[in-house]
């Protein structure tokens, strides 16, 4: 049953592409999204990211307090932990996102933010090092 407005890639059923020339017909492609596995392996994997984040920003809280490096070591430690907060709302939103029945892909805005946590973070980390 085919109605307009409808939006063909959400259409029950297989779909058929053209067929090549001088050869058969190729057999159906499967357009339906897997509801189950697919968003809980990309929730499970955004879940990893978070941890080892956390890992991370504990191996920075410790090195920050373990070396006197005055109010320098303080304010990068405390950025550091802005970033975290950060980078942990922008994985929140978009593991929520994923429980619709059709999730809109990470936008660009999003993805470029989740870098720019990742490179501070790394910044960060460096400065306390050296």
């Amino acid at each position: 049953m085919s109605g307009a407005g409808q939006d063909p890639a959400a259409a029950p059923g297989p779909s058929r592409r053209p067929a090549a020339t001088g050869g058969p017909a190729p057999e159906p492609v499967e357009t339906r999204r897997d509801r189950g596995l697919q968003p809980e392996r990309t929730r499970l994997a955004w879940r990893r990211t978070t941890l080892s984040w956390a890992v991370v920003e504990l191996l920075v809280v410790r090195q920050g307090l373990r070396s006197d490096g005055g109010v320098l070591r303080a304010t990068v430690v405390g950025l550091a932990a802005f970033a975290f907060v950060a980078f942990l709302w922008l994985t929140q939103r978009r593991m929520l996102r994923l429980g619709a029945a059709r999730p809109a892909g990470l936008s660009a805005r999003a993805a470029l933010s989740v870098v720019g946590c990742t490179m501070a973070l790394a910044v960060f980390g460096a400065v306390l090092i050296f």
